[in-house]
């Protein structure tokens, strides 16, 4: 099993690295990602060198676009997890761009961090104001705290890659169950689900024995795919569907 995680790893590295493509703009790289965002275009980033290493940015993309989908983060519990999410990947703001600086010993780390906090952003954020009440993430941590829960938001490990992975909650061991690790997925897709599973098995070996990990998935207004599901499912991710959820309620609980 670990070789096959392994191999799977390796491709999906060579995958990264196979479908990036490079642009120069005046004194900036544009740097072109295989990630989607919520328009179902590829992820674009920005690098530029300086004097002391570089610095990489969106370029003001990501909360520019939100806001013009009448999406605001303005409201205090978004720009606290706005803000949360930053922190997690170690990237500022400067108006409406996200950016992070690296050297070129931490570029790949950087970049990586960057474009995951660019996705994690927009898949919290990606509905228009009219149709959204609450987060997802907010919800899944209210039904938590409803059935009380207890737990850890916002964790981040080290892979054995080297690099940052961010989940949304941790439920400590007990007695009766082993460490859960749990990120709420508000656009469940190939995508998404991809991301997570190379998550898990970068950071599983760094967690304590019989650590799991679960997926918990919005399908209040769209049916998660079969395929989501399974591919979650063969590499060792719990889906929990948010319909479903108080199936899962013992085993998070105890």
């Amino acid at each position: 099993m670990i070789k096959e995680i392994e191999t799977l790893i390796e491709k999906y590295f060579s995958w990264l690295k196979d479908k990036t493509t490079f642009r120069q703009i005046d004194d900036w790289v544009e740097i072109t990602t295989p990630y989607l965002d919520r328009h179902n275009d590829y992820l674009q980033i920005y690098a530029k060198k300086e004097n002391y290493g570089y610095i990489l940015s969106d370029d003001g993309y990501t909360l520019t676009d939100l806001e013009h989908s009448g999406c605001s983060i303005n409201s205090t519990k978004r720009k606290q997890l706005f803000l949360m999410t930053l922190n997690g990947f170690g990237v500022k703001q400067n108006g409406n761009s996200l950016f992070i600086n690296a050297s070129s010993d931490n570029f790949a780390l950087r970049k990586h961090n960057l474009i995951q906090s660019i996705l994690a952003i927009n898949d919290m954020f990606y509905l228009s104001e009219p149709f959204i009440k609450s987060l997802f993430f907010e919800d899944v941590a209210n039904w938590f705290d409803s059935n009380d829960i207890r737990y850890s938001p916002k964790v981040s490990f080290v892979g054995k890659t080297g690099y940052n992975h961010n989940f949304d909650f941790i439920i400590p061991k007990s007695h009766q169950t082993p460490e859960r690790i749990i990120r709420s997925i508000n656009r469940p897709n190939k995508d998404t689900a991809t991301t997570l599973v190379m998550a898990w098995f970068d950071t599983k070996d760094s967690r304590p024995e019989g650590a799991k990990a679960f997926a918990m998935l919005n399908d209040r207004d769209k049916t998660v795919s079969s395929d989501v599901i399974t591919a979650l499912k063969n590499y060792d991710v719990k889906p929990v569907l948010w319909s479903n959820k108080n199936d899962f309620l013992n085993e998070f609980a105890a």
